[in-house]
């Protein structure tokens, strides 16, 4: 395994068939590790829990004036599962294979963790729900940031275990 980024594992030019079912199972077993330690882990060791599906209902409240019966829990499963993925594939890896093509895969997954916790607490939570920015920095902010960043690793993890199978 190379310390830097293997961005030929799977060309963002050409999205086939192929790799969306990638991205799909990398999206499932992320949204699976950000669940299982935003609503496990962390309450279980005494901080916070995290409440994608209050976002996502607030989010869907906001635009539409109206609540929608399960649309949190679709609207976060999607995101998980084809958006951030998405933003992966289309925006992150290409822009960091530009810009820092030497740099480990790890720390731009990373690093794309950080930037998925400040669209969701500042962009969503803020400009779209009105909630104050980022939470108010309380517990449930820094839950939030670790979550996200697990999200982008689990989500390199499984892009990786499916490229070396």
């Amino acid at each position: 395994m190379t310390m830097t980024a293997d961005y030929t594992a799977m060309p963002a030019s050409t999205v086939s068939a192929a790799t969306l079912v990638k991205i799909l199972f990398a999206g499932c077993a992320a949204t699976i590790a950000f669940d299982l330690f935003g609503q496990g882990l962390s309450p279980l060791a005494g901080y916070a829990r995290l409440a994608p599906v209050g976002l996502a209902d607030g989010t869907i409240r906001a635009l539409f004036d109206t609540k929608i019966a399960g649309g949190g829990h679709l609207m976060h499963y999607l995101i998980g599962l084809i958006a951030y993925p998405l933003g992966w594939l289309l925006v992150a890896r290409p822009l960091a294979a530009k810009l820092t093509p030497r740099l480990s895969e790890w720390l731009v997954a990373a690093v794309y963790g950080v930037g998925l916790w400040i669209f969701a607490l500042y962009f969503t939570a803020h400009l779209i729900v009105g909630m104050p920015p980022f939470l108010g920095f309380t517990g449930i902010t820094w839950v939030a940031l670790v979550g996200h960043v697990v999200y982008a690793l689990a989500f390199v993890a499984a892009l990786k275990w499916q490229n070396n199978r």
